[in-house]
This record gives structure tokens, sequence and C-alpha cells, in this order.
């Protein structure tokens, strides 16, 4: 993630779960030389399979074919229907840190901890202090969503 994703980004949350994952990212960055933010996580995800494949003497895809990305501070209100029925985007309706929740609650949900900071495959337990993580920008998850340190 870091050689991959941070030339472009910076992590604010993140959280692997057995059947898929998600980031919460602040872009810096869209593009750097000839190479992408898009590209690059294509990579990591080829990269990531193959690693698997090996391990597990297994071939194919580990991931669906499209992987989603939503923009949470564009400037107009965009209404997307999905799964939870309508979500607003603006620059006033605090969808980063619900984001943010919604990430590190993604495990309790799923049953898989009864905590957040219980699930090691996220960036919870570094917010509440329990490690010493340092793949997520805390002060810039402080400064942009209120949370954090």
């Amino acid at each position: 993630m870091r050689t991959h994703v941070t030339p472009f980004a910076e992590f604010l949350a993140y959280c692997l779960m057995p059947s898929h994952f998600h980031f919460l990212l602040y872009v810096k960055e869209i593009e750097i030389g000839t190479k992408s933010l898009n590209s690059s996580i294509g990579t990591m995800l080829m990269s990531y399979t193959s690693a698997i494949n090996k391990q597990e003497n297994r071939t194919g895809s580990l991931f669906r074919k499209k992987t989603q990305a939503k923009d949470g501070w564009i400037e107009d209100v965009v209404t997307l229907k999905g799964l939870h029925g309508k979500i607003m985007f603006s620059p006033f309706n605090q969808y980063g840190s619900v984001c943010f929740d919604y990430i590190h609650d993604n495990p309790v949900i799923a049953k898989l901890v009864k905590r957040p900071e219980d699930w090691k495959y996220s960036s919870a337990s570094d917010y509440y202090g329990l490690r010493k993580g340092t793949l997520c920008n805390q002060n810039l998850a402080k400064e942009l969503l209120g949370v954090g340190p």
C-alpha cells in the first residue's frame, strides 16, 4: 500500500475485510509522471493477487472487476442511489467523518469483533492509541475530519 498509493495520496483510514477492503484517502496527486493513482492501485491489486495465488497454489482473480471510488470532498451536492438508499455528498454534511466511522465499524457490523479497535486489519487501533501504526496520517485526519489523536 505504501509503495503504490502513498506517492499519490495520504491514508486517513483503512480496513481489510475477508472479502473486501476500504481505504479513506486524501488525494494529493492524480498523476505523477506517466503513472496514475488508478493504475498504481491496479498494480497493487495485481501484485497482491499474484502473491496469494502463489501462496495458495491457485489461479484467477481475487477481486471484483471494478473497484469503486467515491469523492467525498466535491463542491456540488451529488446524490448516489445504492444499497443504503441515497447518499448525499456535499462540503457541509460530514461525509468524510461518516466514512471514517463506517470503515472502522465494518468488522463490528460483520460480527467479526465486538469493538472496532479489536480488528487488527484496520487503522482503528491506531486511532485508539493501542498500536503505533504509521500508515495513516492521523494529524491530517484530525484536521480534515475532526477525528483521531
